[in-house]
C-alpha cells in the first residue's frame, strides 16, 4: 500500500507568477536579516525552510494540469537568485526540490505524478540523495533497488545529501535489477533511513548536507520513478539543474556585491594615498565597483537568456533544442561562478582587513562562493560550449551540463 506523506503545515496557493515574485521577495528580505548570524553560529534554517513551502513556493513548478502554476524556468532562476541573494544555504535548497519535481514530469506515471505532485501542493519538501563517496565518477551510483521476492528494497550511502535534513521525502537515485537508475521518492522517517548532520565543508554551512545512509529500506513500488531514461532522451532535467546552481552563484555574487557597497559607505576607511575623505570616493575603489556592476548586470542577462532557452526546449524537447538549452545554461554557470568569486575576492580587496572581523562576517560569501561553485567544475564548460560553437558537436544530456 502506497504510503501518503503529509507537510508539516498546509501549504498556501500561489496563483499567479507575479504573486510567486512578490513571495519570493518578501521571504528573502526576512531570510537576509539572519543570514549572517545563521553561517557564523551554523544554525541550520529549519523555520525558514519550513515557511517557504508553507507559503507556496515549492509548489510552483507543478504542470497545470495537476494543479500548479507551472511558472516559466527563466522567472524560476530569478526566484533562486533571489532567495540565495538573501541567503545562499537558502537558496541552494530548494534546487534539488525543482529537480525531482522535473524528473517526476518527465518521467513519473499519471498515478505518480497525481498523487506526488498533490503532496507538494500540500506543501511537501523534496529532499535528495544522489552523490557518492565510494563511486569511481560523479555519474556512478552502488546504492541499490531491488526486489527481495517480498518487496522493494533499498541499501547504499550517500553523500552531500543537500536538504534531506528538512525534507519530507528524500529522493534517492538508485541501481535497479536492470542495471538502469531510479529516483526512489522516499518518506523521511523510512525505517532504515538515517540522515547524519555531518556537512564539514566551510562554506554553505546551513545547507543540512549531511550523509544519508540505506539499510534494507523497505520503499513502496508506486514511489520508484525512472531516472536514466531522462537522460537518455532529449529532456530539460540536466539544463534546469544546472540553471538553478548558476541563480545560486548569480545570488551570492549579488549578495558580496551588496554587502561591499555597503562597507564602503559606511565603514571603509580610505587610503591615505587617494586623497579623499571617504572610502567611497577613490577613483581606484570607483573604477573596480563599475566594472562588477556591470559584470553583474551581464550575469542577470545570461542567467534570463539560459532560462528562455530550457523553456524553449520544454515546449519542443528534441535534441537541437536540448543542447541549445544546455549550451546556453553553461555559458551562465561559467559566467556566474568566475563572477561570485570575483565578487567575494572583490569585497576584501576593497574592504581591507576589518571586512575579515567576524562582527560582519563578510567572509561568508567568500566560503559561500568557492564551495558551491565546485558543485561541477567549471573547466567543463568552455570546452563543450567551444565544440559547441565550433564544430557543431552535441553536448552530452547529464546533470552536469
Amino acid at each position: 500500500m502506497t504510503t501518503a506523506v503529509h507537510p508539516k503545515q498546509q501549504a498556501r496557493r500561489i496563483t499567479s507568477p507575479e504573486q510567486a515574485l512578490a513571495v519570493a521577495r518578501e521571504l528573502a528580505e526576512t531570510f537576509r536579516r539572519g543570514a549572517a548570524g545563521r553561517d557564523s553560529q551554523r544554525q541550520l534554517p529549519h523555520q525558514e525552510l519550513a515557511l517557504l513551502f508553507q507559503c507556496g513556493l515549492g509548489a510552483i513548478t507543478v504542470p497545470r494540469e495537476y494543479g500548479g502554476l507551472d511558472i516559466s524556468n527563466a522567472l524560476l532562476a530569478q526566484i533562486v537568485a533571489l532567495l540565495s541573494e538573501a541567503d545562499s544555504a537558502i537558496g541552494q535548497v530548494p534546487q534539488n526540490h525543482f529537480y525531482a519535481l522535473d524528473v517526476l514530469r518527465v518521467n513519473g506515471s499519471d498515478s505518480q505524478q497525481r498523487r506526488l505532485f498533490q503532496e507538494v501542493l500540500d506543501g511537501v519538501h523534496l529532499g535528495n540523495a544522489l552523490a557518492e563517496f565510494s563511486s569511481a565518477a560523479a555519474h556512478q551510483r552502488y546504492t541499490r533497488v531491488h526486489h527481495t521476492g517480498e518487496h522493494w528494497q533499498l541499501d547504499g550511502q550517500k553523500f552531500y545529501a543537500t536538504g534531506a535534513l528538512f525534507a519530507d521525502r528524500v529522493p534517492v537515485a538508485a541501481k535497479g535489477n536492470d542495471g538502469k537508475e531510479y529516483l526512489v521518492f522516499v518518506p523521511r522517517h523510512a525505517a532504515g533511513l538515517t540522515i547524519t548532520d555531518d556537512w564539514s565543508g566551510f562554506g554553505q554551512l546551513t545547507t543540512g548536507s549531511g550523509s544519508v545512509d540505506l539499510a534494507a529500506v523497505v520503499v513502496d513500488s508506486d514511489d520508484i520513478v525512472p531516472f536514466q531514461s531522462a537522460f537518455e532522451r532529449p529532456t530539460t532535467v540536466g539544463p534546469l539543474a544546472q540553471l538553478l546552481h548558476a541563480a545560486i552563484d548569480q545570488g551570492i555574487a549579488r549578495a558580496a556585491f551588496r554587502d561591499m557597497l555597503d562597507f564602503l559607505r559606511n565603514h571603509a576607511r580610505p587610503w591615505p594615498d587617494a586623497q579623499v575623505t571617504r572610502a567611497s570616493d577613490d577613483p581606484l575603489t570607483l573604477d573596480r565597483t563599475g566594472l562588477l556592476a556591470t559584470r553583474l548586470s551581464a550575469g542577470d542577462a545570461l542567467l534570463e537568456l539560459a532560462g528562455l532557452a530550457v523553456d524553449a526546449a520544454r515546449q519542443q524537447p528534441d535534441a537541437g533544442h536540448v543542447a541549445h538549452a544546455s549550451i546556453e545554461v553553461a555559458k551562465a554557470r561559467a559566467w556566474t561562478t568566475e563572477v561570485s568569486l570575483e565578487a567575494a575576492n572583490l569585497l576584501f580587496e576593497l574592504s581591507g582587513t576589518r571586512a575579515t572581523l567576524e562582527q560582519y562576517n563578510l567572509s561568508r560569501h567568500w566560503r559561500n562562493a568557492r564551495t558551491h561553485t565546485l558543485h561541477d567544475p567549471v573547466r567543463w564548460k568552455y570546452p563543450v560550449i567551444g565544440n559547441y560553437v565550433l564544430n557543431g558537436v552535441l553536448p552530452a544530456r547529464r546533470g552536469t551540463l
